[in-house]
């Protein structure tokens, strides 16, 4: 794929893949117990380096400061939320509510910010 075969809208898609797959090699890092679990740790190295890769696909054509913030974004908002769901991390309305925070930011940085 080259930069000219990158349109904003592909950059965005890779970009949100990029991140979904940052959610799952959080959480499979935690399900790994200290890298003890072994398909875990597969799972947490395979989703690393596609995560990885996609965002540097997308970096090709968004703005790094916008692209790395939503990456890290999607990331921290979905591992906080699946923690709370599958580990039974503590739930309260100041941590929904910075979640929600992140979220925010994540929008707009989308839509109000600069068309690259």
């Amino acid at each position: 794929m080259t930069a000219a075969t990158i349109t904003p809208n592909l950059a965005w898609l890779l970009l949100v893949l990029a991140g979904l797959l940052e959610i799952i090699w959080s959480v499979s890092m935690k399900a790994s117990h200290g890298f003890t679990r072994h398909h875990f740790t597969a799972t947490t190295l395979v989703a690393a380096a596609l995560s990885f890769w996609l965002l540097g696909l997308a970096l090709r054509q968004l703005p790094v400061g916008t692209a790395y913030a939503v990456w890290t974004g999607i990331g921290a908002v979905g591992a906080a939320l699946l923690g709370i769901v599958l580990f039974g991390e503590s739930l309260s309305v100041a941590r929904i509510g910075c979640i929600a925070l992140i979220v925010l930011g994540i929008l707009g940085l989308k839509f109000l910010g600069p068309a690259p």
